[in-house]
């Protein structure tokens, strides 16, 4: 059953929130829809097919892993190339050349505007913790870790599963649930007693496919109703809206501890 967030949620089994980055927690996914576009824009015009639209990044591309975003929007299309190499420059017309390309675009503007986070997304990163949880980043991104600092939030992660630590060992991502179940493991908790907070719907998605405690979906541009139908458990608009909702005190919850610590 869906929760609006006004309604009183029991999260008193929850110890552990495991957070996407861009659009959870950072503004970043605008100036990846922007990279997208920039990338996709001309390309999809000299191929003759139909033209781009904020909506392909929603349904293709969207917290999916680079290549994987490449290759389903290619599909949409019915475009067919070379997967070629993780390697490949970004001007070669390949999977993993577009992959690049749309990379370096991504990082010029990261550079050139910064990023700030969400304020009502500290405010609930804040809260979560000092109701004694333990907090992780799961990111499709491999730029998670410039995206962090860059925002100031490094310090706050110290379980950071992104692009690159899935692609070294071997996770399948997103809408696969396994970066997050590696996220809840690194915590030293089961995922049962974490939550998982996205604003995409291959995030959402991952959430569902999980056997985790509360998926939470943030409506950054996808629709309630579409997170809602893919498995989120309460969608808001910002994440401080929950704050309410955690009501913990030191005589109902105890600090969260590691598994291995306990």
């Amino acid at each position: 059953m869906t929760h609006s967030p006004d309604e009183r949620l029991d999260l008193r089994g929850i110890r552990g929130w495991l957070f996407d980055l861009d659009g959870v927690l950072t503004p970043t996914a605008i100036v990846h829809m922007h990279a997208w576009a920039r990338l996709f824009t001309p390309y999809l015009e000299l191929h003759g097919a139909a033209p781009y639209s904020e909506g392909d990044y929603f349904a293709h591309i969207d917290g999916k892993p680079r290549y994987d975003g490449v290759r389903s929007l290619l599909a949409s299309r019915g475009i067919r190339i070379a997967e070629g190499e993780v390697s490949d420059a970004p001007e070669l017309d390949t999977v993993h050349g577009l992959g690049n390309r749309k990379n370096a675009a991504f990082n010029e503007t990261l550079a050139d505007e910064g990023v700030a986070p969400y304020p009502a997304s500290v405010a609930f990163l804040d809260a979560v913790e000092a109701a004694g949880c333990l907090v992780a980043v799961v990111s499709s991104s491999k730029n998670a870790p410039a995206v962090l600092a860059a925002a100031g939030l490094a310090d706050r992660f110290e379980v950071v599963v992104d692009g690159g630590y899935a692609a070294a060992e071997g996770l399948p991502g997103k809408p696969a649930p396994d970066t997050y179940e590696r996220a809840a493991e690194l915590l030293g908790l089961p995922t049962t007693a974490c939550a998982v907070v996205e604003d995409a719907e291959s995030g959402v998605q991952a959430g569902a496919a999980g056997d985790f405690g509360l998926v939470v979906g943030v409506d950054r541009g996808v629709g309630r109703g579409t997170l809602e139908r893919l498995g989120a458990d309460v969608v808001v608009d910002e994440l401080d809206e929950l704050i309410p909702t955690l009501d913990f005190s030191p005589e109902e919850s105890s600090p969260a501890t590691r598994e291995d610590d306990a």
